[in-house]
């Protein structure tokens, strides 16, 4: 039998349903892989064997019957900012320490309704905010990568980072640990993190998926989406993901289409815009040569491209920096330690607050509240976070004006360069340059639009690349389609085991 953690998930559902192997088989082959890898890439925070067991028994059940869900009995992994109900909840972060909520994230909840199994939690940068996964308070994720192994390059064996914050479900996908994991993206922790593994990783048009149960980082800008091996994975678990929900004002009611339909439609008569803001100082000659060859895909697929112009790019990275922060040390306020997680004894309850607070949070995670609340206070609100907002406006009209103008998509890098070293020297000495990788991501959450990131080459030393496409609006149909052009062009990228 065919390794079965090496299936995508259109694979593995067929043969479910052909009864070739049993929901309990491949929850159990995916449960082996990860506890012989998950030391070496430590992935998973928390591993829940006997939840994935009873799932995948109930799956069987239904299965057996000729029936179940669009996912009945798919293993998959859950990034540990979802609420999954009495299991391990933390954001990994040491304030939340034991939490398990008494409830289920709507996200998470249509997955189970669909059948899919839980196999755990996902490690994450702490409470999504990194470029990396190394400011987790479980450690830093390992991307299964490496420099030389797949022939391309001079051989290192050192560790890369997989992308942050959804370095875990990236890892895990990329290293056959779970079919398929749920991911967020404030500003590009879907996609970067997929570009760094070979992996395919969309974010949704903000308002497409519920972000209710999923720990806040900035509310204006988070949205969940899934990590995938392909571009029709991702399309199945986004189909499962999406929905209205009453329980968050933000939802918004509109169908939810057959995305995986959109695969193999014509790129014929769309038009393709290319910003040339996205040419930004010392970009890679790779990621330039990677990006001409991304538009030579879709135009011989018979798309129309067009040089288009987005000129308030330049401020979407600094905007985001005072947006994010602020809304983060808001929405963190609420870590004291009086009715869950950590808590520091003190002399009175102030002191608590403090102890709590100072021995809870990781250094990245006090480094942005320490922003956002000095951008929101007397005297800086309106020269920082107001003035944030109108540059987060004037980037959301540039947009708007290239789809006015019939662009139907945008195609451009996904990150300013391939995996880096964990406890990269240079990043590590200047947050600035980690806060970089999001240069191409960003103004997509700023504007609230959905954006895929597609493996499309390799770097010298045969690290994989990405491209990302932004989409209109609530079309991420046209993103599927596109993105699959890109992938039947250049290939599935897959690392070579070395674990």
């Amino acid at each position: 039998m065919t390794d079965l953690t090496r299936l995508t998930i259109a694979e593995a559902r067929t043969r479910l349903k052909a009864k070739e192997f049993s929901a309990r088989e491949i929850t159990d082959a995916y449960l082996a892989a990860i506890d012989a890898a998950n030391p070496q890439f430590n992935a998973y925070v928390a591993v829940t064997h006997d939840r994935a067991r009873e799932m995948s028994a109930a799956s069987d059940a239904k299965l057996a019957k000729g029936e179940g869900g669009a996912l009945e009995g798919i293993p998959l992994g859950i990034k540990d900012l979802f609420a999954t109900k009495g299991f391990h909840t933390q954001a990994a972060s040491h304030i939340l320490d034991g939490f398990k909520p008494e409830y289920e994230s709507t996200v998470t909840a249509n997955l189970w309704a669909d059948g899919a199994v839980m196999l755990g939690k996902l490690n994450m940068d702490e409470f999504a905010m990194g470029s990396s996964n190394e400011t987790s308070y479980y450690g830093p994720v390992v991307n299964p990568w490496r420099r030389g192994a797949n022939g391309v390059g001079k051989p290192d064996n050192k560790q890369l980072v997989p992308g942050g914050s959804s370095g875990g479900s990236a890892a895990a996908v990329a290293a056959w640990l779970c079919a398929g994991a749920t991911a967020t993206d404030t500003g590009g922790s879907i996609r970067q993190p997929a570009a760094f593994t070979g992996t395919v990783g969309i974010k949704p048009t903000y308002g497409r998926v519920s972000r209710w149960g999923i720990v806040a980082f900035a509310s204006s800008l988070d949205q969940a989406g899934p990590i995938a091996r392909d571009v029709r994975d991702a399309a199945i678990l986004l189909k499962s993901m999406a929905s209205v929900d009453a329980k968050d004002t933000t939802s918004v009611d509109r169908p939810v289409p057959d995305y995986e339909a959109a695969l193999g439609q014509s790129m014929k008569g769309m038009k393709i815009g290319i910003p040339r803001e996205y040419r930004v100082d010392g970009m890679p000659d790779e990621i330039e040569k990677l990006w001409k060859q991304g538009i030579e895909w879709l135009r011989a697929a018979g798309a129309e491209i067009v040089d288009i112009s987005l000129p308030h790019t330049k401020y979407a990275l600094p905007a985001y920096y005072i947006v994010a922060p602020a809304e983060a040390s808001s929405n963190l306020a609420r870590y004291d330690g009086v009715r869950y997680g950590l808590r520091v004894p003190g002399k009175d309850i102030v002191d608590m607050y403090e102890k709590t607070r100072a021995e809870g949070f990781g250094r990245e995670v006090k480094r942005r509240i320490m922003i956002g609340t000095y951008v929101l206070s007397a005297g800086y609100y309106d020269a920082y976070y107001v003035q944030a907002q109108k540059v987060r406006t004037l980037i959301k009209r540039d947009f708007e004006n290239a789809y006015r103008d019939g662009i139907d998509a945008i195609l451009t890098p996904a990150t300013p360069s391939a995996a880096f070293g964990i406890a990269d020297e240079d990043m590590a000495a200047d947050p600035v340059k980690m806060y970089l990788n999001d240069i191409f991501t960003v103004t997509v959450n700023m504007a609230g639009l959905p954006g895929i990131a597609v493996p499309a080459g390799v770097d010298a030393n045969g690290l994989p690349l990405g491209l990302q496409l932004i989409g209109r609006p609530f079309d991420e149909e046209t993103l599927f389609r596109a993105a699959h052009v890109i992938e039947q062009a250049a290939g599935r990228f897959e690392p070579q085991k070395w674990w």
